[in-house]
């Protein structure tokens, strides 16, 4: 067996769309419906660059993968069903669909109780490992590539995952981040600010590993729109031939789509005739034999109803090739690219996928300001220097115009006037809330402003207790006087306390006990009686 192997002669099962010619070589399934499946798994993930995202694909446009039966009564039938992550991992990582034969991959051992335990070796520890051995469904520097995706895709795999497959998050350069002090991975974290996800770039894996301080974080959402403008400025001039690229592109897919699901018609239309053609050998008068031709004939024309339904439903919302109208129009869009990059339909993974085609990697150094170095896949450098951004103080403090509008109100007006005069004018405050009473002392405060009981103070206006004992009157009697028009005062706050002005010294008392008389109206004149009443 070993020497077999190493003249790669030894037959091993062989995945399925991989069969043995009839002198014993390696060949391709000549079934063209088995071909198709497999060959798109390829095709799928060399699209879209994630295991999952080829599950989805398949799921999307009606599509079944085969699967060849290794253990029973049916032993090396086909049968067909959907297509599940791990199936697709296995696909991807059989070196058999590159062309290469192997041996030795795996480790058999006895674990505790007798059991058997089974472990992948690294590829240098393998027996035997003969690239380009037969035909394969990609080359063996696909094969490479596709092993280095799906190790960086890998959620726990190594420490430094360099190109992690882009995500829904609004981090935009998810991934792609490098600290400008220690040289390691920055990482995303968000928080929720207003009901939005605004990203946060964390250098933390020295704090985790050993629990030293976290070396930088930098808030994320000016560095992505900055990153953002820069990239509309390098991809502009390359939109329109993408955008008609990716159409033609599409439409090939889908007419990929379309022969792959009528193989599989033409594969159920072939077993219902089989199946009848069967049925119609059979003696009748064998009712035993006869029932289950029939039932395994009626199964048979369930699947290529089955099969003929969701063909015809995918090729009724299928769309044909571009015309030169619809060129024209994808034309159109690709020159306004910002508006297609901006456009809230657009898929924030598809706008990580993009930075992912033209950038490298960000470096970026926080002190005085945000120093944001940017790596082009071409080999050239761009550096951008921003400025920090607010701190919450700062964007929740109060609007200048609004603190100079309360500066000037509070010369006349008391703070709830002060907030309703405001409030009519749309003005709010800095976390956006409408402006009341409290809110306006409290601003009044914060910016040292002289409240309106101070500024009336500084004009000389005395207080109730002052103005009284200035007078020699009770405080009842201030008030009754300033009611009367004798007094002049100003109201001072929204307590309904006023201050007053110092009366002129030839200020007419009335008696003491009895409110002031009003002056008469002109030619009037007015009597007293000088007899006392009951009342």
């Amino acid at each position: 067996m070993l020497s077999k192997a190493r003249r790669g002669e030894l037959v091993q099962p062989l995945p399925v769309g991989l069969v043995y010619d009839p002198v014993g070589n390696v060949v391709l399934d000549p079934d063209a419906s088995v071909q198709g499946p497999v060959a798109r798994v390829f095709s799928t993930f060399t699209a879209t660059g994630s295991a999952l995202a080829v599950v989805k694909a398949f799921t999307a446009d009606s599509l079944l993968f085969p699967r060849r039966l290794k253990t029973g009564p049916r032993k090396g039938e086909l049968v067909w069903g959907q297509l599940q992550h791990s199936r697709v991992l296995q696909v991807l990582h059989n070196p058999r669909y590159a062309g290469a034969f192997f041996y030795g991959r795996h480790t058999h051992g006895r674990g505790p109780g007798g059991t058997t335990t089974t472990r992948l070796l690294p590829r240098e520890e393998w027996t035997v490992l003969i690239t380009d051995s037969h035909p394969g469904y990609i080359s063996w520097e696909q094969f490479e590539a596709n092993q280095a995706r799906l190790a960086a895709n890998a959620t726990a795999h190594g420490n430094d995952r360099r190109a992690s497959p882009p995500r829904e998050g609004p981090a935009l350069l998810q991934g792609l981040v490098i600290c400008g002090k220690c040289g390691g991975r920055m990482t995303v974290r968000y928080h929720t600010r207003k009901g939005n996800h605004v990203p946060e770039y964390v250098c933390q894996s020295e704090g985790i590993q050993h629990g030293k301080m976290i070396c930088q974080r930098i808030p994320g959402a000016g560095i992505d729109a900055a990153v953002s403008r820069f990239l509309l400025d390098t991809v502009t001039p390359l939109a329109l031939e993408t955008a008609l690229a990716v159409a033609d592109e599409l439409t090939a897919r889908a007419d990929e789509a379309d022969r792959i699901r009528a193989t599989a018609v033409k594969r159920a239309q072939y077993h219902a005739d089989l199946a009848r053609r069967r049925y119609l050998a059979v003696d009748p008068a064998n009712r035993l034999v006869a029932d289950q031709l029939e039932a395994a004939w009626n199964a048979t024309l369930r699947e290529l109803n089955e099969a003929t339904d969701t063909y015809q439903r995918a090729r009724t919302g299928q769309t044909g090739p571009l015309s030169q109208t619809q060129r024209d129009a994808v034309t159109a869009l690709a020159a306004d690219f910002p508006a297609l990059w901006n456009n809230p339909a657009t898929p924030m993974r598809e706008r990580k996928r993009i930075a992912r085609l033209l950038l490298t990697d960000i470096t970026l150094a926080r002190t005085d300001n945000i120093t944001v170095h940017i790596r082009l896949r071409g080999g050239q450098d761009h550096t951008l220097t921003l400025p920090l951004p607010l701190a919450s103080w700062q964007i929740r403090q109060t609007p200048t115009e609004v603190v100079s509008a309360i500066d000037t109100l509070l010369e006349e007006h008391t703070d709830s006037e002060i907030a309703a005069i405001l409030t009519s004018k749309g003005m709010v405050s800095g976390t956006g809330q409408p402006l009341h009473a409290r809110l306006i002392r409290q601003i009044g405060k914060a910016y040292q402003l002289r409240s309106h009981t101070q500024r009336l103070r500084e004009e000389g206006l005395l207080t109730l207790n002052d103005i009284a004992r200035h007078l020699g009157v009770g405080l009842s009697t201030v008030k009754t006087w300033r009611n009367a028009g004798l007094l002049t005062g100003r109201r001072a706050n929204d307590k309904n306390e006023y201050l007053y002005q110092l009366p002129s010294p030839d200020l007419a008392r009335p008696r003491r006990g009895r409110p002031p008389r009003k002056p008469s109206p002109a030619g009037k004149t007015t009597t007293t009686s000088t007899t006392r009443s009951a009342v």
